[in-house]
């Protein structure tokens, strides 16, 4: 069905978007989450492990638009999970996670639901932040945009950041300042003294992001040398 909706424009264009090489088939988000959403119909009877196998078929292709759908059904799944599921999230990214998109999907939806409902295994989630895998450590951080943006984990937050503070990968030091700039719409003046504390030497790319959502006048002072 994802070959059958080959977009000649989007296959084309999807390459420019990652540094990493890609295999894609070339199919519009939207019509991705629709195709999920209609062969869930058919599956959701099934034992919740059966549904994480096919999940891990699909990331086992290799193809951007399967792990999208396979992060669509692990998250449909999200009323089911159980502290043990934590360690079959952590092994796809260990595992199959190899670009921004896929790691987003699974860490923003699936990942970040499963801390919310046990934020026991925050302490896990945070030894994510000094790990080798490049993907990990942007898990670490962007599995929390959702919680921050209701107030959530700010010691967490802070915790990460500090952690991915110096980071050289350019991916990471987005995912932790989106983080930030999620955490400022519920706490804005700790995520403001936290940039102010860090600025001179938190990477630009980490603050600019951080800053994003802030007043004007705050947004000045971050910037100001």
């Amino acid at each position: 069905m994802l070959k059958r909706n080959m977009d000649v424009k989007t296959l084309s264009r999807s390459q420019d978007f990652f540094k990493e090489r890609i295999k894609c088939y070339g199919v519009k988000v939207p019509t991705v989450n629709k195709i999920s959403k209609e062969y869930f119909k058919s599956i959701e009877f099934k034992e919740k492990s059966e549904i994480f196998d096919l999940c891990e078929s699909l990331w086992k292709s290799g193809y951007l638009e399967e792990s999208f759908v396979a992060c669509n059904w692990s998250y449909a799944l999200h009323e089911r999970y159980e502290p043990e599921d934590f360690q079959i999230f952590e092994n796809w990214i260990d595992k199959y996670v190899d670009n921004w998109a896929s790691c987003d999907t699974l860490c923003n939806h699936t990942l970040g639901e499963f801390i919310e409902m046990y934020p026991e295994y925050l302490k896990q989630l945070m030894d994510f932040a000094k790990s080798e895998n490049r993907w990990k450590r942007r898990a670490s951080a962007v599995t929390l945009i959702l919680p921050a943006r209701k107030g959530k984990f700010l010691r967490e937050i802070l915790k990460i950041s500090d952690t991915l503070l110096l980071d050289k990968d350019d991916l990471v030091q987005k995912g932790y300042g989106w983080m930030l700039k999620a955490a400022s719409e519920a706490n804005q003046q700790p995520i403001f003294d936290y940039v102010m504390r860090n600025k001179a030497i938190m990477p630009r790319t980490s603050l600019r992001y951080a800053i994003e959502k802030l007043p004007k006048d705050l947004k000045f002072k971050a910037m100001e040398k």
